[in-house]
C-alpha cells in the first residue's frame, strides 16, 4: 500500500436493509450485533439537527458530501470482500458459518457483488463492512482509510462478538489512528524513527540509502501503516502484534526497567517495538540492498517480498537486540 491516498468521510454509513431470510431455524436467522445501527441512528439525530431549510434543491456542499461518503463506502466494502482467507483455520465455528445466516448479515449492512466467495468469507467481509463503517462514524476525523481492514480482520477472526471486537478495535486505533492522518505526521515521525535505528546500527548500510537518497525510509511505508500485516501470515501477524501489546501493557502497568530486564534479555519494554522490528527486517537484508540495488523501487521491491519469507520468532529477537543497545541513543 506503498504511498496509496486514504479515501475516508466523517458522514454516516448506509442503512442495513432487512434480512430477507426465510428460515424458522433460530441458527440460521440469527443475526450478528452490528454496531453501526445504533451510531447511525445518533449521527443521522445530528445531521437532521444541523439541516437548514431550504429549496428542495441540495446545497452544492451537501453534494459533495454524499458523494464523498458513498466513495468510502464503496472501498470498504471492496476491501472488506477481497480480505483473505488465512483466519479461516483458526476459527472454526465462523468457518462453519451456514449460507443463510452470511447472505442475511450481507443484506443487513448492503454487501454485494460476492457470489464468488464462500459463505464463510461472506460472513467474514460482512463483518468487517459493518464494523469499519461504525468506526467511521464514531472517529469522523479518520473516517475509513484503505488498510483499516487489515487491522480489523485478524481481530473478528477471534472475536465472535461484534460489539466487543468494535471496542476492541477502537482501542487498537487509539495507537494506530496517526498512521491514517492526510498530513501524515505519525507515519513521518516513525519512519523518521526507523531511519536513526539504521543509521545508529549500521552506518555502512545508512550511507547506501543516503546516496540513493532512499534515508527517509519510505520503502517500508505499507509495514508502517498495517502493523507488518501484509509481511506477515496471520499466526505470525498475531504473535507480533500480541509481544506489541505486551510491552505497551507493560509501561502502562509501570513496570520498571529493572524488573523487566530479569524478564527478557535486558530489553525494557518499548512503545515502538514496531518499528525495531521494521528496521531488523531491513537490517536482516542489508548485504543484498547494498551490492544489488541502485534505487528506491527496488529496494521497495525486495521489502513487498518479505511477505510469506520471515521468520517471525527471529525478527522479535533481532528487534529486542535492536532495544537493547539503542534506546538509550533513539
Amino acid at each position: 500500500m506503498q504511498g496509496e491516498n486514504c479515501e475516508k468521510s466523517d458522514v454516516t454509513t448506509e442503512d442495513a436493509a432487512g434480512n430477507d431470510s426465510d428460515s424458522t431455524n433460530p441458527e440460521e436467522t440469527e443475526t450478528s450485533p452490528f454496531v453501526a445501527n445504533e451510531e447511525v441512528e445518533s449521527h443521522n439525530t445530528v445531521n437532521q439537527e444541523k439541516e437548514i431549510s431550504s429549496p428542495s434543491s441540495k446545497p452544492k456542499s451537501q453534494a459533495a458530501d454524499e458523494d464523498f461518503m458513498s466513495t468510502w463506502q464503496r472501498i470498504i466494502r471492496l476491501d472488506a470482500v477481497r480480505a483473505n482467507d488465512e483466519w479461516v483455520p483458526y476459527s472454526p465455528t465462523q468457518a462453519a458459518v451456514s449460507e443463510t445466516k452470511a447472505r442475511g448479515i450481507a443484506i443487513q449492512v448492503g454487501l454485494n457483488d460476492y457470489d464468488h466467495l464462500e459463505p464463510c468469507r461472506i460472513f467474514h467481509a460482512a463483518r468487517l463492512v459493518g464494523i469499519l463503517e461504525a468506526y467511521a462514524v464514531y472517529d469522523p476525523e479518520i473516517g475509513y482509510c484503505q488498510g483499516m481492514s487489515d487491522l480489523l480482520s485478524p481481530l473478528i477472526a477471534v472475536m465472535e462478538d461484534d460489539v466487543l471486537a468494535f471496542w476492541c478495535f477502537v482501542g487498537f486505533m487509539s495507537k494506530a489512528r496517526h498512521n491514517f492522518r492526510l498530513d501524515e505526521v505519525g507515519i513521518r515521525r516513525q519512519l523518521s524513527m526507523v531511519s536513526k535505528i539504521i543509521k545508529f546500527k549500521d552506518i555502512h548500510l545508512y550511507r547506501h540509502l543516503e546516496n540513493l537518497e532512499a534515508e527517509d525510509c519510505f520503502f517500508v511505508y505499507r509495514m508502517v501503516v498495517v502493523l507488518f500485516r501484509r509481511e506477515l501470515t496471520f499466526e505470525q501477524t498475531l504473535c507480533l502484534w500480541e509481544v506489541m501489546w505486551a510491552d505497551q501493557a507493560a509501561i502502562r502497568t509501570g513496570i520498571a526497567k529493572a524488573t523487566w530486564g530479569r524478564i527478557r534479555l535486558r530489553a525494557p519494554p518499548t512503545e515502538d517495538l514496531l518499528l525495531y522490528a521494521i528496521a531488523a527486517s531491513v537490517l536482516q537484508r542489508r548485504k543484498t540492498i547494498i551490492e544489488k540495488y541502485s534505487g528506491m523501487d527496488e529496494i521497495m521491491k525486495e521489502c513487498n517480498s518479505m511477505a510469506g519469507h520471515l521468520d517471525v520468532w527471529k525478527l522479535l529477537d533481532d528487534a529486542h537486540d535492536l532495544v537493547v543497545n539503542l534506546h538509550d541513543k533513539i
